[in-house]
């Protein structure tokens, strides 16, 4: 069974269709790249799927169940988008990351201060990164913080829209390691990642998704 689908989704602007007849299965495993021309709507098809944008037309469908049957905070806990623009709210790091413990979704759990250290030993960075004015990173920090705030609550599905595009090559590949640890972590997980570079598709990815053939 399929982890994540689509059957025949499509969206259009106005009149225009963005993109039309969109079928796809993410089996557990998978790390797809999502390719395509500008201007085909990537990330407002990692939107969509992850429940953010809505759909004009088709079905979306977690496991065995589509999309509009199931709780929407609890499927975005599982499918997870991760914008290349992170929004941080004031505070340290750490709050940042501990406040997302404060949804209801997530009042079962606790913050894991040992995940959260191993997270950062993969990406390079020192526990005192958790004493940072999150208002004060830059733009690399924040994208930082916001993988760890992601991959901390071990989501099912990872849509990565352009997640390393503000980071120097060093620290991308450390964001790509920490990636393919949680990945190996539980066979279970699978990702979508879109990037401009297509060396870095070929790196992570297994096989390659190409929107601008879905172009109305």
């Amino acid at each position: 069974m399929a982890l994540l689908q689509s059957d025949n989704i499509g969206r259009k602007i106005d009149d225009r269709w963005l993109w039309r007849g969109v079928s796809l299965a993410l089996s557990p495993g998978d790390r797809l790249g999502w390719v395509g021309p500008t201007g085909t709507g990537k990330s407002l098809m990692l939107r969509s799927l992850a429940g953010l944008d809505p759909l004009d037309e088709g079905e979306i469908r977690f496991g065995d169940r589509p999309l509009s049957a199931l709780h929407l905070p609890q499927y975005r806990s599982q499918v997870m988008y991760l914008h290349q623009r992170p929004v941080l709210f004031e505070g340290t790091v750490e709050s940042n990351l501990k406040a997302v413990y404060q949804l209801s979704v997530y009042s079962q759990r606790r913050y894991n201060l040992e995940r959260v250290l191993t997270l950062l030993d993969i990406l390079k960075r020192p526990p005192e990164f958790l004493h940072k004015n999150a208002t004060t990173l830059s733009g690399g920090e924040s994208q930082i913080a916001a993988i760890v705030r992601a991959l901390q609550l071990e989501p099912s599905v990872l849509l990565l829209d352009e997640p390393t595009a503000s980071l120097d090559p060093d620290t991308t590949k450390q964001v790509e390691s920490a990636i393919a640890t949680w990945l190996k972590n539980d066979p279970g997980r699978a990702c979508i990642w879109t990037s401009h570079d297509p060396e870095q598709i070929r790196r992570v990815t297994d096989r390659c998704f190409n929107l601008g053939e879905y172009k109305k």
